[in-house]
């Protein structure tokens, strides 16, 4: 069979498509549970290169979640109920994978005495009382901003803005914060080269305005850049570096920050 996605018989502008088709599926099998994967699997590394369509992922899982805040209002229920349906459905589509990792990383910073430590409470499936604390402030603060935003519409539109550039800003945390160890999720995933961080923080940044306006869009870029050096400064003194549970506690602040902006700056 041709393969598309390297035959130079193929015009430029299919392979081109091609490529982009394989990476959002790439993406998607790694930040989803929806049934969309790339046939054949994907090899060791692979992932750096599709992570430029991280921010089309967030794109999905944000027009997922906001479509439930939207229906949820129509509903009359309370803001508040409508902001936890649609974090409840971003969940639900990602099967808590970034959750997961920011509890991960609260019980290992929290309670480890050293790095491997530290590691070692990260690997441990068991969820401790930093991890709690961790999603409870995580989720109560990300439902209390969008329920107190003037309008459902302008709740979700923040909440898709959010999902897209908080993903957006991974492939940029990953290409320049060293990792942590050498095996693991993040190791096999790889580190993107400047240029696909660039078009995944492009995308994002365009994503942003488009939800946000121009002037809250490029100051919640801001806040989602502090929000993952923050995360990548405080991993690098913890236990050198980054691993996927890190990269799941930086989207999960990137996010937080970005609402942060939204409730200052919409309300």
């Amino acid at each position: 069979m041709t393969d598309p996605f390297s035959n130079p018989e193929i015009p430029l502008s299919e392979r081109l498509f091609s490529d982009w088709g394989r990476d959002i599926l790439v993406a998607n099998g790694f930040l989803t549970r929806l049934p969309f994967r790339p046939v054949g699997g994907v090899a060791p590394g692979g992932l750096a290169q599709a992570s430029r369509a991280f921010p089309i992922i967030g794109l999905i899982v944000g027009l997922i979640a906001g479509a439930g805040l939207m229906a949820s209002a129509e509903l009359d229920l309370h803001p508040l109920a409508c902001a936890l349906i649609g974090l409840a459905l971003a969940a639900l589509v990602t099967g808590g994978l970034h959750e997961d990792g920011l509890a991960d990383v609260a019980d290992g910073f929290g309670g480890g005495q050293d790095r491997d430590a530290k590691l070692r409470i990260m690997r441990d499936s068991r969820i401790g009382a930093f991890g709690v604390l961790a999603l409870i402030f995580s989720i109560g603060i990300r439902a209390a901003i969008l329920g107190g935003l003037p309008g459902p519409g302008l709740a979700a539109a923040s909440l898709v803005g959010a999902a897209i550039l908080s993903r957006a800003v991974l492939p940029v945390f990953m290409h320049r914060t060293p990792l942590a160890r050498n095996d693991g999720l993040a190791s096999e995933a790889g580190k993107p080269d400047l240029e696909t961080a660039g078009i995944a923080l492009g995308l994002g940044a365009i994503g942003g305005i488009v939800f946000l306006g121009l002037g809250a869009g490029i100051i919640a870029a801001i806040a989602v850049l502090g929000a993952a050096v923050a995360v990548a400064w405080l991993a690098q003194r913890q236990i050198g570096g980054y691993t996927g549970d890190v990269l799941g506690a930086a989207q999960q602040t990137a996010e937080t920050a970005l609402l942060i902006v939204a409730g200052a700056m919409l309300s």
